[in-house]
């Protein structure tokens, strides 16, 4: 049997099979791949290659010897079976081609990324005038990440001989749920070009229980930086529902999700060289692992903090206030400037641990959405989402248009769902869902207007056609 009889197909594209001292550049279509790991020939290094058509990379290998080594078996001691008497072939008979030690290259290999330097840093005027472009409202918020993005990225490209040495910025966000504190990280990262790594702290748990370890959370920024090291070293992480490892108070059981994380993730925040596996959210021997400095990586945190302004309330109330019966002043009722107000000691009093608030000196709060700000986040921004069904409608050819008191009903709804800005997009595609539906079948209309009536369920959208200059009265939906 040639144990080379499952490379055909990549005879037939020019790679040659290895006994033949094929061709294995990058001109080739098809590349050999691990039959463990799944990595290609190209990210694991030269395989070796077992009868049967199996390859192992050198990871793998030593991995398997590693497991033999710690489960106390000597290999040596094993009976050794002449390769004669090893059949493959009913192995690889059951095995799909996709999976025989052979696949398809993709054929736009990606480009290397550049080397961030700080020249390519915008200044901090300049990323919140690009934040503009996409965010609306939440100028302090915007202001504050501008500053403290741009001061970390002047430590990461600091010299350091004149024995100063700038401490990290990790930075907090705080604000009610559907404000934007995902879609900010997310636009800031596309602006500054730098790998970004989102993860949810509630699927966090202490090392060794049913959950995520926290090397979970590099393993992801690894992979957006397509395994590039120093392009991840250089990445920003975001940790969402932060507020949802808090300590919690009155726990007879042990704190695994809690306390325990807060504990695990000081090292990562501070900067210390973590060992992540590559290609995986899990360790285990059979996965090859990297290890990563997180001294150069921008960590953010958010979260909504409920019952948050009733700590900071409690605390001015004592401040501002004489008797025990007094009430704070008016101007701190207002949600929005009760947190702006927060201090370490309200956090902490919140269930942070002091180590772990102390790791995150830039506090950012965002301010709640009013109905206002909902109907500007329809259509002001760059990637509005009224401007993506404009885009849709238009491949049609028909122009897509709404009236000011159909926008002020959607965000009078959404506002009644209390989730911020992520109910628009739900209630629109309600609405628009017989629009997208009904106009396409009709090459007529050039024009469509959606009024309050409309939405309100009292008539359909008003129609032009092509080629009339007047709006109709009315036209059915």
């Amino acid at each position: 049997m040639n144990e080379y009889e499952n490379y055909d197909e990549l005879e037939e594209t020019g790679g040659g099979t290895p006994s033949e001292g094929g061709n294995d550049s990058k001109d080739s279509e098809y590349e050999l791949f691990c039959s463990m790991c799944r990595r290609p020939e190209s990210k694991c290094g030269k395989l070796m290659r077992l009868p049967g058509g199996l390859n192992i990379c050198p990871d793998c290998m030593q991995r398997s010897f590693d497991t033999f080594r710690q489960s106390g078996i000597d290999i040596n001691s094993l009976p050794k079976i002449p390769l004669g008497r090893l059949d493959f072939s009913q192995l690889q008979d059951d095995m799909p081609q996709a999976h025989q030690g052979v696949k398809k290259k993709k054929k736009e290999e990606k480009k290397p990324q550049e080397e961030l330097k700080f020249s390519d840093v915008p200044r901090p005027h300049r990323i919140k005038a690009m934040l503009d472009e996409y965010v609306v409202g939440q100028e302090k918020a915007k202001k504050v990440l501008s500053v403290a993005v741009y001061n970390h990225y002047k430590r990461v490209f600091s010299d350091k001989k004149d024995g100063v040495d700038i401490e990290k910025s990790n930075i907090l966000m705080i604000g009610p749920t559907g404000s934007g504190k995902t879609f900010l990280v997310k636009t800031l990262a596309g602006l500054l070009k730098v790998p970004l790594a989102i993860a949810d702290a509630t699927s966090l748990t202490e090392a060794g229980y049913i959950g995520d370890d926290i090397e979970s959370v590099l393993s992801k920024l690894l992979m957006a930086a397509d395994d590039d090291l120093e392009r991840a070293e250089h990445g920003i992480v975001f940790i969402d529902e932060i507020d949802k490892i808090a300590k919690k108070q009155n726990m007879n059981s042990r704190d695994v999700s809690g306390e325990s994380v807060q504990q695990e993730l000081l090292k990562m925040l501070e900067g210390s060289a973590i060992e992540v596996p590559v290609g995986a959210t899990s360790k285990n021997p059979m996965v090859p692992t990297a290890t990563i400095d997180t001294t150069n990586i921008l960590f953010i945190c958010g979260g909504a903090f409920p019952e948050l302004e009733e700590i900071i309330r409690q605390r001015l109330k004592g401040v501002n206030s004489i008797g025990f019966s007094a009430d704070i002043n008016a101007s701190s009722d207002d949600r929005d400037r009760v947190l702006a107000q927060v201090t370490m000691d309200d956090l902490r009093k919140f269930g942070m641990i002091p180590e772990f608030i102390g790791r995150l000196p830039v506090i950012a709060t965002l301010e709640s959405l009013t109905e206002d700000y909902l109907v500007r986040i329809l259509k002001e921004p760059k990637n509005a989402i009224l401007k993506q069904y404009k885009k849709l409608m238009a491949m049609d050819e028909v122009e897509l248009e709404f009236e000011d008191e159909a926008l002020r009903l959607i965000a009078e709804k959404a506002m009644k769902k209390d989730t911020g800005a992520r109910a628009l997009r739900s209630i629109l595609e309600e609405y628009m869902l017989d629009i997208m539906y009904e106009i396409p079948r009709d090459d007529s209309i050039g024009r469509v207007v959606i009024t309050r009536d409309y939405l309100e369920g009292r008539g359909g959208p008003r129609i032009v056609l092509r080629g009339m200059e007047q709006l109709p009265e009315q036209a059915g939906g």
